[in-house]
Order: structure tokens, then sequence, then C-alpha cells
């Protein structure tokens, strides 16, 4: 048969309804005539062709390869819920058309409008399969003793005819991350509230790294949305340009562990400062991803206040290199890392936000304001990302035996600093190969920090210059935030 021929049969087998998963019957197609038949399963025909085995995801059938996803925690629920119901309705998301779907419980899980969705059920019914009381349904999941078993409705939809998927089950939430049992607490990092301040190209990377180590809980702060210019570095597609970030990063996270739970907050800390150290106060741990000092500082010194542990990152111009911090409570803060002159001046990604923290002055042009705009690769800050989320999973794993343990006393430094190429700063620094015991690019350095015993943040004591002489006053008496 050529390949037209081989397409009306497949559309007459549609049009009569023939399924041979239900019907115990073999289908015979005669030639001669034209025509088909159906005989006993198993009996060969005196005359004309068995074609049963073409209509089992052969030509017949409307796709090659049909493949559906299930939640094995809905799968439970469904089960659940039938012992007192004959159906369930399901919830179908067509994911690439006609050949992937996800089949959900509850219609909240994607938030799918109602013309996104494809009629299905869970049934435990067998006989429900012939369609013949479900005219209007594409998909049916049947439960059985040897697990789910997910049929489709062949187009047309009026022929009736069900063919059977290819079943996937997406493991529950105690065993999604079981692949990093041994190296990660993953029962730990479950019930770990991480806090996550600014959704850029730090943030977003390393909110996602953590929801794929397993951490359970999320809140995010960012109040920008996804820009043009974000794009060369970010976790965030063209798709996403105009939303906000924590949108789009909930998203992401979602993607990875669709168990974790995220509170979104689309504010400016800087503005807000009553909500970031209430959210500091209920963290874990704090991710410092913001592009100024500002709203560094204001981190800081909730995390005094709070006793909470927390992260930051950055890097400088060019992203040529960078440097990560790591504030535990009773040590250096982050304002003693500044008053120390360890670190070097910041790339500036973003006019407007450069501008709002006056690091590129009112007066600058816009054509000189973007010539200050000089932003490295995103191969250039994955370093740093990286051990961004190590010193992460340091932290929330602490005290636990895991297979990162050792890493507690790798990381014993407060900041870290990292080159990626030998620019400016670096210049001087010896080639890769040849340095030997002096500095080098691609190398982590830590470096010991001393607490500042006048820091105004973490200090007991400040110190005042009123330009005639210093005066001591005890921080505790002092308001920081005027």
């Amino acid at each position: 048969m050529n390949e037209n021929q081989l397409n009306n049969l497949a559309e007459n087998i549609r049009e009569e309804g023939y399924n041979p998963a239900t019907s115990g019957t073999d289908l015979v197609y005669d030639p001669a005539s034209g025509e088909f038949r159906t005989v006993p399963r198993g009996y060969s025909p005196s005359n004309g062709e068995t074609v049963t085995k073409f209509t089992e995801g052969g030509f017949a059938s409307e796709s090659g390869h049909v493949m559906v996803y299930l939640r094995e925690d809905e799968l439970k629920s469904a089960e659940e819920t039938l012992g007192s119901a004959e159906e369930v309705p399901a919830y179908v998301e067509e994911i690439d058309p006609d050949e992937v779907f996800h089949i959900h419980l509850h219609p909240e899980i994607k938030k799918l409008p109602n013309e996104l969705r494809l009629p299905g059920f869970y049934t435990r019914d067998r006989s429900a399969i012939n369609g013949l009381s479900h005219t209007n349904m594409r998909f049916c999941v049947l439960l059985t003793e040897d697990g789910p078993e997910v049929w489709y409705r062949l187009r047309p939809l009026k022929s009736r005819q069900w063919a059977q998927a290819e079943a996937f089950i997406v493991p529950s939430e105690e065993n999604l991350f079981s692949r990093s049992k041994g190296i990660l607490e993953v029962d730990i990092l479950r019930d770990k509230r991480v806090l996550v301040i600014g959704l850029g190209s730090f943030g977003s990377q390393i909110s996602i790294e953590l929801a794929k180590a397993g951490v359970g809980h999320f809140a995010l702060m960012d109040f920008d949305r996804v820009e043009l210019h974000n794009l060369s570095r970010h976790t965030a597609t063209i798709h996403d340009l105009g939303r906000l970030k924590t949108n789009v990063i909930e998203e992401a996270i979602l993607g990875k562990n669709p168990y974790a739970k995220v509170e979104k907050f689309p504010v400016n800390i800087n503005e807000d400062l009553p909500l970031l150290y209430e959210e500091v106060g209920k963290a874990d741990l704090v991710i410092c991803a913001t592009d100024n000092n500002t709203s560094r500082f204001n981190i800081s010194g909730a995390l005094v206040e709070k006793g909470k542990v927390g992260i930051f990152g950055r890097a400088i111009t060019r992203a040529e290199g960078g440097d990560v911090f790591r504030y535990r409570p009773g040590g250096p803060c982050y304002c003693c890392v500044v008053g120390a002159g360890n670190l070097q001046e910041e790339e500036i990604s973003d006019v407007a936000s450069a501008r709002r923290d006056g690091r590129i002055a009112a007066y600058v042009s816009a054509e000189d304001a973007e010539a200050m705009v000089q932003v490295g690769l995103s191969s250039d800050i994955e370093p740093i990302c990286n051990l961004m989320v190590k010193l992460a999973l340091v932290e929330l794993s602490k005290g636990k035996e895991s297979g990162i343990s050792s890493l507690e006393e790798e990381l014993t430094y407060d900041c870290y600093l990292w080159a990626n190429r030998r620019d400016r700063h670096y210049a001087n620094w010896k080639p890769f190969p040849a340095a030997g015991q002096l500095p080098s690019i691609l190398r982590w350095y830590g470096v010991k920090v001393n607490k500042d015993e006048h820091c105004p943040i973490c200090s007991g004591n400040i110190v005042l210059d009123d330009g005639e002489e210093e005066i001591n006053a005890m921080a505790s008496n002092i308001d920081l935030n005027q």
C-alpha cells in the first residue's frame, strides 16, 4: 500500500471506532472489497489481511508516540478520592502539540486558564475507556493494581477510538531528590527557608540552583522587571520581557521543585526596612545579590540585629573578577569588609539602578552613562554564583553528616576573591601556567577580615566625628536608619 492508501485506511478505522484494547477482536481488511470486518481475537481469516497491529500505535494512531507525565502525590490523592466516586476530573496541559502532555489532579497547580485545559478523568473502571459515555473526554487515567495506564482519544473525537500513551511518573516530594541523598541532607533542606534579595544575574541562578538541591522554602525580593539587557546573563528568556523578576524566578523554582513554597515581595527593600527585618528574621539563610551598597548595608544591619547568616556576592568591572562575603553572627559584617578596603569597585550593569544609588551622577549624559555600563560574560559570573551556592548549602546543612561536610573545614574564610582575567587590577599577576605560588587567575583566594571595633553596624560602640572631636556612643542609643 502506498502512503495515501494507508492514510485512507487509518481514517476509515478511526471512523469505525475500532479499539483493539477493548473489543477482544482483530480487524481484517479485504483488499478486494475495500471493506473492514472483525473476527475473534487470534482467528486466522480465510481471505483478507489482519491489520490490528497497524491500529496499535501504527498508521491508524494520530501520533507515533504520545508521552504523558503524572505526579505521584496526585495519583495517591486520586486513588483516595475514587474510594467514594466513580470518576475524578483531570486537568491536562498540552506541552508539545499532540505528543507531550502533563495531567494534574488540581487545576491550581499550573493555574491554567480553562481554554488551555483538555478534558480528562481518573477512573478504576476499564470499561470507561470505550468512551461511549465520555464523548467530550480526551484523556483517561486508569488506576490499576499494576500502576496507572493513560489512554487518549484519537482524532476525530467522534470516532471514540482510544489508544494507550506512554506514562511517566514525577516522584513525590520525598523521592524527588533521592539521587542527591548521601551528598546533601535533602530532608533537612526541605524545611529550610532562604531569603534571596536581588533576582538579577546572580540571584536568579542561585535561587534555581538551591531549588535543584532541594531547598523547600523561598522568599524572593526584587522590584525590577526583566529588561532586554538582562538576557545575556539572566536565567529569564525573551518571553519573560516586562515580567516581574519575582514571578519569573518563582516559575523557575517550581519548575525544578514543584513542591517548594515560594513567597514573593516585589518591593524596594531600601524603602521598606520593616519588611526587610521581618523577612530576615524568618529566614534560615539570606542571599544578598543586590547591586548597590545602600541595600547591602541595610541587609547587613538586619542580619546583625536578627542574628542570621548572610552571603553577599558581586562582580567587579566587566566581571574581570568578583568577591563573596559570608556573615556569621558575631563576626565581621559587610560594613567591616568595606571599611577594611578589601573590595574593588563593582561593575555597573544597569544605568537606571546606578543612577538611583548615585554611582552614576544625575549630571552625566545618557550617552556617557551607557558607556559606563560594562558587564562581563555569563560564564564570568558562574564561578562566583557557584561559590555562593556552595557556601549556602554548607550553612544550611551545618552540623549534619553529608557528602559536603568536609567543606566546613575548607570554607573557613570571611571573604573570597576570584579573578577571571589578567586585566587592570590583575594585570601584574603571572600567567596561570607560570604562577607557581604567586597569585594567578581562575583560583579562589580566602581573606580573613578583622571586625571593626568602630563599625557603625556591628560594633557595640560607634565613633562619630563632629569636626572637632570624636564622640563615643553606644550603638543601641542611636537610630542608624535615620
